[in-house]
């Protein structure tokens, strides 16, 4: 492990006069040591590169892939701040027989197109989606990251074209090779840079059959309507997306009237963090507390039977003064508890749209518009590679091997896989 010391020769002298680190001497401290930690990493790699080719030698005897100095240091922008980088080059003489020029050594380290670490490339976007206009990257970052070099704004701008390419890409990619067993959706309404009206995205998110969650779609609609919804829903399934068991999504018409158009067979599980804020609007704040103990009674009951019961005395308990609340929950009653028909395991992740929630969080809730005009290509590309960056982090869905039984089609009820559902139950004693 590298370490940073001081100097043997000064001794006790550099103790007793050197004063505690300033927080300038801190990062400076700590740029230095990823500068040398990453200085032997890129040694280490050469070095097991021409290790491995060792025994290729030429007619001479002379080995065909050497050291050959460095390159010409280049800086590279890090989460611990800039830090200027002289790699090590490669002499590799062989020759590739398929295409008949010579071979190149490249570093999985650090590639010659490098000038931005991963994470200093994710937080661009996030940034960008929250109001930075490309010409104040410099001044916002450049004092903390130790220098503006790879964040001007013809920079910026060249990333997020790039942006847009990859969403586009995203966007026609094919689907016919994944199996999205249930499927959460939801439209986020966002301003980024948009002077004319706010931009409304409407993104799928899916979970494979191996539990794992993964964006599907994200594009732009008008107002969550059901023609926007239906047009996404069609493109995914022209680009071979097999309907989904159990949707997840809001109360919004748009998007359930074009679910029962394209995937019909499909069913719909509402989403209790929704319907829980729209019912609490349609009652005054003195009933909030009473209520929301009542709803916990409803979404957090242990079987659908007593979930059904505590419908019933919430329907008792607040119908006579406030029917148009308790319409919310029981005109929607089926849907609201169809999370009971699949694992228990599951019923946390069907019981709400949080993936989608939990990412989108802080742009959801952002109220001023910012300066600049903007576009919504740009604002599309910007939420796109957010939501990549966030993906990674996704953890898979509690019960993962369960998914595969759903999509096959077991019975599972009340959260507990029935073997033989064909056979009547055995009465149990009172």
């Amino acid at each position: 492990m590298l370490t940073v010391v001081p100097d043997p020769a000064d001794g006790d002298r550099a103790a007793a006069t050197t004063p505690a680190p300033t927080p300038a001497l801190i990062d400076e401290l700590v740029r230095e040591g990823a500068r040398r930690m990453l200085a032997e990493a890129l040694k280490a790699e050469v070095d097991a590169y021409i290790a491995a080719f060792a025994d290729e030698r030429d007619e001479a005897g002379r080995r065909l892939v050497v050291r050959n100095g460095h390159h010409q240091p280049r800086t590279v922008l890090t989460s611990a701040g800039a830090i200027e980088v002289q790699a090590p080059r490669v002499n590799d003489k062989r020759i590739d027989e398929a295409t008949g020029e010579r071979r190149r050594f490249s570093s999985a380290i650090l590639p010659p197109w490098c000038r931005k670490s991963p994470a200093i490339t994710e937080v661009l976007p996030l940034l960008y989606l929250h109001g930075l206009s490309t010409g104040d990257f410099v001044p916002a970052l450049g004092q903390f990251l130790g220098t503006g070099n790879g964040l001007s704004a013809p920079v910026i701008t060249k990333l997020t074209e790039q942006w847009k390419a990859e969403q586009r890409a995203f966007a026609d990619r094919d689907l016919s090779g994944v199996d999205y067993v249930y499927l959460w959706a939801d439209g986020i309404h966002v301003n980024i840079r948009l002077e004319e009206h706010k931009l409304c995205l409407l993104v799928l998110i899916g979970v494979r059959a191996d539990g794992r969650k993964e964006l599907i779609a994200l594009t732009d609609g008008y107002r969550e309507s059901t023609e926007s919804w239906a047009d996404l829903l069609r493109d995914c399934a022209r680009r071979g997306m097999r309907a989904p068991v159990l949707a997840i999504g809001d109360g919004a018409l748009g998007f359930w009237s074009a679910l029962a158009e394209v995937f019909p067979q499909a069913r719909a599980q509402r989403c209790w963090f929704h319907n829980i804020a729209n019912v609490l609007g349609a009652l005054p704040k003195s009933a909030h507390p009473g209520a929301k103990k009542a709803l916990a009674e409803i979404w957090n009951a242990e079987s659908k039977d007593h979930a059904l019961a505590a419908v019933a005395a919430f329907e008792a308990a607040y119908g006579a003064k406030f029917g148009k609340a308790v319409a919310k929950v029981t005109d929607d009653v089926e849907e609201l508890l169809a999370f009971y028909d699949y694992p228990a395991e599951h019923w946390r992740h069907l019981r709400t749209t949080n993936p989608i929630e939990s990412t989108f969080a802080t742009v959801r809730h952002r109220t001023k518009v910012t300066k600049g005009p903007g576009s919504r290509a740009a604002g599309l590309a910007m939420a796109f590679k957010l939501i990549e960056s966030a993906q990674s982090r996704w953890r898979a869905v509690n019960g993962a091997h369960l998914v595969a039984l759903v999509r096959a089609g077991a019975t599972f009820i009340d959260g507990k896989l029935v073997e033989r559902p064909t056979e009547s139950p055995v009465p149990t004693a009172a």
